[in-house]
């Protein structure tokens, strides 16, 4: 019997974690898509701290929204990096989190480059 969707998302995310590593300097933007929003943390894995986070269920992303899923995803993606930007950090690795790199994740991170943030 195979795994299922939930498995195989954990399985694939534990893949990446070996590889991807979060500092204060260089963070980890970990993302998280439900069917109706999406999430995206700068996590400092040394302290084990959030930095940042944004989401599409902000006021800042749901005053400006008008189409679907994908341009709530490069919203957000724009406010994390606003957000970093306001820190003063301007690079970070990404963690798409077990999800494939498109549509919504692909939008987020296209959005955060966009807005000035290199990975």
């Amino acid at each position: 019997m195979g795994l299922t969707k939930l498995e195989h998302r954990k399985k694939i995310k534990m893949r990446v974690r070996k590889h991807v590593f979060g500092t204060p300097e260089k963070p980890r933007l970990s993302v998280f898509r439900s069917n109706r929003q999406i999430y995206v943390q700068a996590i400092d894995d040394l302290n084990g701290v959030t930095l940042v986070s944004a989401s599409s269920r902000e006021k800042e992303v749901t005053e400006k929204l008008k189409g679907d899923k994908k341009e709530q995803a490069s919203l957000v993606g724009e406010l994390i990096a606003k957000k970093l930007k306001n820190k003063g950090i301007e690079t970070a690795v990404f963690d798409r989190n077990g999800y494939l790199f498109h549509g919504r994740v692909k939008e987020l991170a296209d959005a955060a480059r966009k807005g000035g943030l290199k990975f």
